[in-house]
């Protein structure tokens, strides 16, 4: 079951990296690349294209090594109002400090960091400062009044001429954000017009991996994206610009097809001509080339869907979101694949298990796709009960044996209730592991126990109540793929 892959993660380096040079060299040796989404860590296209690895963009890059500089884009704004980044949990501004961190951990050239929409904002003064101080060159660009409708004035000395000009000493520039919105095609525009300027022939292009351009508009894999981003607005369509210049149907996103003829016409003026007959061929990604087996990625995309259903239906719960339009679009999205919850085979055993127990439960299912339950009881949290008899199951452990015995537990329930002023004495799955991992120096069994976690990376989880972030976290881990019902444990109107 979880061994079948689809996608060949060798090809698509070597390809994907080509094809960046073929870039590179038709613009005469100079492109401003713009990368939308993850750069590290894209669990996304790694559970819809199995075999994608997570880090495959930043290995890509890394075989460009020796021509790649980053530019990191964050706009000012955002550093104002604290924006933060939804699957970490940190601002804005900090994850610029942790991707130069990380860029430069294995071996990229970080050239600078450019402020958009600068318009002397405290924090963002504050921020270049800290930036400075820490030896990351700073430059701002500045917010343009009728942006991007008065192309004539935009591409002038009043408009982009305003900016200041990023040095740049590579020749391919990726210019990336720690989110959507940043302002990285602007800083793309804004340098050619620069470059041009001096002398300097220069290019543009974007790389983003989603939607897969060709691949069918209604494909698992495309509509996996759109319910990933269904907070965004985000829609996939046939692109008109390419159907219209080249017959051929190809998958963009509206964003870039609203965009494009704008865009067009500033590379025509920045440059003279446009090279570009479509947003389509803006584009670099040879994703949809190095799937090698569809029916792996439209099963893995598939159940993609269902999760950021569930997902969707636990945000409207936790932000008492009345519209429901997110959950709405991830439903159609459902409907448009032909899926739906039964087809998620954790979640009838975990709510089984609730119905039972009348508390609680939560389902894991395995690599061979057997599913082992988890309830709630004195001592353990239903995930945690779930994760040790996954353990058990994998390691071909007795069902009735205690891996950590109760008279370790209770002491550590003891602590968190007396001491540390916890509420609920029972373990969370972070705990659980730790008293595993201290019994397992002792006792054999528990060290049989430890040795099967790397079995649970890609395993399904689904838990009958909306989990703590210890738990979320854990799983997350562990590399577990977790759905919960849009259900609170308890009624209470605050959770932690």
């Amino acid at each position: 079951m979880g061994n079948t892959i689809g996608f060949d993660n060798e090809k698509y380096l070597r390809m994907q990296s080509e094809k960046i040079r073929e870039r590179i060299h038709m613009f005469g040796g100079k492109l401003y690349l713009e990368f939308g989404g993850k750069l590290f860590d894209d669990y996304h296209a790694s559970r819809v294209l199995p075999g994608f690895k997570p880090d495959s963009k930043v290995n890509m890059l890394l075989q460009l090594k020796d021509q790649a500089e980053i530019v990191i884009v964050i706009n000012a704004s955002d550093i104002e109002k604290n924006k933060v980044r939804g699957d970490l949990g940190i601002t804005y501004d900090v994850d610029v400090l942790r991707l130069i961190d990380a860029f430069r951990g294995i071996g990229l050239y970080v050239g600078s960091v450019v402020l958009t929409q600068f318009s002397a904002q405290p924090a963002a003064e504050a921020f270049q400062n800290r930036l400075e101080a820490l030896g990351v060159k700073v430059f701002r660009h500045y917010t343009i009044p009728s942006y991007p409708s008065n192309i004539p004035f935009i591409v002038s000395d009043e408009g982009f001429g305003k900016n200041e000009y990023v040095e740049t000493s590579r020749s391919l520039v990726v210019v990336t954000a720690p989110g959507p919105g940043s302002g990285k095609m602007a800083t793309c525009l804004s340098q050619l017009y620069h470059e041009y300027k001096r002398g300097v022939k220069a290019g543009y292009a974007k790389f983003e991996t989603f939607p897969i351009w060709n691949l069918p508009l209604n494909h698992p894999v495309n509509l996996a994206y759109e319910a990933a981003t269904a907070d965004l607005n985000d829609v996939n369509m046939i692109d008109p610009f390419h159907l219209e210049a080249y017959g051929e149907t190809a998958v963009n996103y509206n964003r870039d097809v609203e965009v494009f003829p704008v865009l067009n016409a500033m590379l025509e003026k920045i440059a003279g001509e446009s090279p570009y007959k479509s947003p389509t061929d803006m584009g670099v990604n040879m994703a949809g080339n190095c799937i090698v087996d569809d029916e792996v990625c439209c099963r893995a995309a598939c159940q993609e869907i269902i999760r950021r259903y569930y997902s969707a239906l636990c945000d409207q719960r936790q932000e008492g979101a009345l519209t429901g339009d997110e959950v709405y679009k991830v439903e159609l999205l459902m409907n448009k694949a032909g899926v739906s919850p039964e087809d998620r085979p954790v979640i009838a055993p975990a709510l089984e298990r609730a119905e039972q127990t009348g508390l609680p439960a939560a389902a894991i299912q395995l690599p061979d796709g057997k599913i082992v339950t988890g309830k709630t009881s004195a001592l353990l949290g239903a995930s945690s009960a779930a994760l040790l008899n996954a353990l058990k199951a994998l390691g071909g452990i007795q069902k009735d044996i205690h891996l950590i015995s109760p008279i370790i537990i209770e002491p550590i329930q003891k602590l968190k209730t007396t001491h540390l002023g916890s509420v609920n004495p029972r373990l969370h799955t972070d705990e659980i592991l730790i008293a595993l991992s201290i019994c397992a120096a002792t006792n054999p069994t528990a060290e049989l126990a430890m040795q099967q976690l790397p079995k649970l990376r890609g395993c399904e989880v689904h838990s009958t109540v909306i989990l703590s972030h210890v738990d979320e976290d854990t799983f997350r881990r562990l590399g577990m793929n977790l759905t919960c019902e849009p259900q609170y444990q308890s009624k209470k109107l605050y959770h932690k």
